[in-house]
């Protein structure tokens, strides 16, 4: 079984500490900027760094986590229908942020032509959720140096950064674990996008 972990990167040489208790003496190797682990049972990981940042150093946890670099300078995007969230960070600091709600019709058990018509309004309320968003997010991230993590409905993201001033920004997608664009989910997004990404194989 494989699943993706978030793990934050001050927890990370305890987590493969755990990993080596769970599944025996575990291997570690520098692989493609990232490190990988396996363990006696065939067990394994491969760990990544955020924002991109590769590992070349030696194949040990700390090191591992020591090459991490927060930009001076990024931000965060979340978009799902009829709501955002933007945020500027510096490092680790949230600088500036914006949370906002706009109605979406909910969707209607009526059917035909009906249907289609409350479709056709949800569709059209999104947009102008999202261009709304994309108008916020210009002005919280203009100017930016850095990448821009994001998540969220995929249309509403694409949406969002196909505003001409957000079309350079370079993107990290975070895992969908993030949830309605609220205070918290821009919280928790702060924290899943400084964490490392481990992808884990548990052989048994």
């Amino acid at each position: 079984m494989t699943a993706t972990v978030l793990v934050p990167a001050g927890r990370f040489a305890r987590w493969v500490e755990n990993f080596g208790s769970r599944h025996g003496a575990t291997a570690l190797t520098t692989v493609d900027g990232g490190l990988q682990g396996t363990a006696e049972d065939s067990s394994h990981f491969l760990a990544l760094l955020p924002f991109g940042v590769d590992h070349s150093g030696a194949p040990d946890p700390q090191a591992f986590v020591a090459a991490l670099v927060v930009p001076d300078d990024w931000g965060i995007v979340i978009a799902r229908r009829g709501g955002f969230a933007v945020a500027r960070m510096a490092g680790e600091r949230m600088v500036s942020s914006k949370v906002g709600q706009r109605h979406v019709q909910g969707r209607t058990k009526a059917g035909g032509q009906s249907q289609q018509r409350f479709a056709r309004r949800r569709d059209n309320q999104a947009r102008e959720a999202w261009t709304a968003a994309a108008g916020h997010a210009a002005s919280h991230l203009a100017g930016l140096q850095g990448p821009v993590v994001v998540a969220g409905d995929p249309a509403g993201v694409e949406t969002v950064l196909a505003d001409a001033r957000l079309t350079h920004l370079v993107r990290h997608q975070l895992p969908d674990t993030v949830g309605e664009p609220r205070r918290e989910a821009l919280l928790k997004a702060v924290t899943d996008a400084l964490s490392v990404r481990v992808s884990v194989h548990n052989a048994s």
